[in-house]
């Protein structure tokens, strides 16, 4: 596919998407959308680390409400189904470390688009808002599962009615997200830490994320099975063998995926 609304980058094992429609504020158009699916199944398979981020001033400010033309021409329902679903389905079934690095405003279906990552790092320029409900809609793209598992009931459900503007000082103090860094820092930040992950033992990573996918459903022995199950494919790999050997020999592990 050749890209138009996103920038994709491989670098060092790394697989850079960057949202690239920084006249709209990183907005998300249809174009955008596929290509975002596209992207980051293809990063599934080449990289072992992938990065989202934005272009400009905002990370992404949501749904592009002029992409269809007019209003009353845009099928929501369909959107969320056959556009959105696929997109958020293939960031959090990646079997790679995903990483959102939120470089500004990330707002509506941007906000949620983020969240969806299984890390989410913030400038301290940035902000999130579930801009919803000041057009008359609910939150989407997954934002009504995410939002709720990450800060609790009332304070998604405060987010989601009043659509405050959340500071990336307070997502981190609610639990939204991992790490604020100061603006000045903030892409040397982001890069050295996909960097720790793309050198890092690729499938302990893949199993961790299959673990945490399952552990709201199951019960404590399900998930204990569970984790022995995948605990014994990582005593079968390589890095394990390394991280053990590396251990002993008082050095830094050389782990090469594998």
């Amino acid at each position: 596919m050749n890209y138009k609304a996103i920038g994709y980058e491989l670098r060092e094992d790394v697989a850079i998407l960057t949202l690239n429609r920084p006249e709209v504020m990183n907005a998300l158009s249809a174009q955008m959308r596929a290509e975002i699916t596209h992207a980051v199944r293809r990063a599934g398979e080449e990289a072992r680390v992938l990065v989202l981020t934005g272009a400009g001033n905002a990370f992404c400010s949501g749904q592009d409400l002029g992409d269809s033309g007019r209003l009353s021409d845009l099928d929501l329902e369909r959107v969320l189904r056959d556009e959105y679903l696929p997109m958020v389905r293939a960031i959090q079934n990646s079997e790679i470390p995903t990483i959102a690095a939120v470089n500004g405003a990330a707002a509506g279906a941007g906000a949620n688009l983020a969240l969806v990552t299984d890390v989410v790092m913030a400038s301290d320029a940035a902000f999130f808002v579930q801009a919803f409900s000041r057009i008359g809609l609910i939150p989407d793209a997954g934002g009504t599962y995410t939002l709720p598992r990450q800060v609790g009931h009332a304070r998604a459900m405060g987010a989601m009615l009043f659509a405050d503007r959340i500071t990336a000082e307070q997502a981190y103090d609610w639990g939204m997200i991992y790490e604020v860094i100061p603006e000045a820092e903030f892409a040397a930040h982001w890069w050295a830490r996909a960097r720790h992950l793309a050198s890092g033992p690729t499938e302990t990573y893949k199993h961790i994320k299959e673990a945490m996918r399952h552990t709201w459903q199951n019960t404590l022995e399900d998930q204990f099975l569970l984790e022995a199950r995948l605990q014994g494919k990582c005593g079968k790999t390589r890095d394990f063998k390394e991280g053990v050997l590396a251990f002993t020999q008082k050095r830094p592990a050389q782990f090469e995926g594998r």
